[in-house]
């Protein structure tokens, strides 16, 4: 990450398990990057599924990726408020300007009333059976998936909306600076 600055476009390559490429989102442009974590944001980004389908994102989007936590975040800044798509997934590497990470099939969807919902459980002990998650990775998956309740319901960490909103206005200012 050393040649990784503030303003660069990353591309993401979400993969399963197994090594297969899931899906891929082509833009991610870097707002952070600390000793934890990597934040990106992007809007309207055209993301491909690994059987071809394409389809392009809504709404300005934030991006964190953690270094040793098995999850990562999009906040995403819909027109009827902050919702949070939260995955259950390895750590990210970064290999040639590409964010890598494996997708564990467990999400937090969290809404803007504060709601939030796991979803993805029977793709989880489907794909846990096929693939042979490890009973340590299942341990992990499972205590992570609780650490990252925890913080949704003391509205630390990613759901602290104040940070959101300053990673937003960054994500808004370098891209006007970027079209001077």
């Amino acid at each position: 990450m050393d040649n990784i600055k503030v303003g660069d476009s990353l591309t993401i390559h979400c993969y399963k398990h197994n090594g297969i490429l899931h899906r891929v989102c082509e833009e991610a442009t870097v707002l952070e990057i600390t000793a934890e974590k990597l934040v990106c944001a992007n809007n309207k980004t055209k993301i491909t599924e690994n059987d071809g389908r394409s389809y392009n994102t809504n709404e300005i989007a934030i991006l964190i990726f953690y270094k040793k936590n098995w999850f990562n975040i999009i906040a995403q800044l819909k027109e009827q408020g902050l919702f949070y798509y939260c995955n259950i997934a390895s750590p990210f590497v970064i290999d040639n300007s590409i964010i890598k990470y494996i997708d564990y099939d467990l999400d937090l969807r969290v809404f803007p009333d504060g709601g939030f919902r796991i979803l993805d459980r029977n793709e989880y002990k489907y794909h846990k059976r096929i693939m042979h998650y490890s009973n340590d990775l299942d341990l992990i998956i499972k205590y992570e998936l609780q650490k990252l309740i925890s913080l949704k319901k003391e509205e630390k960490g990613p759901f602290d909306q104040r940070k959101i909103d300053k990673y937003h206005e960054k994500y808004v200012n370098l891209q006007k600076n970027s079209k001077k």
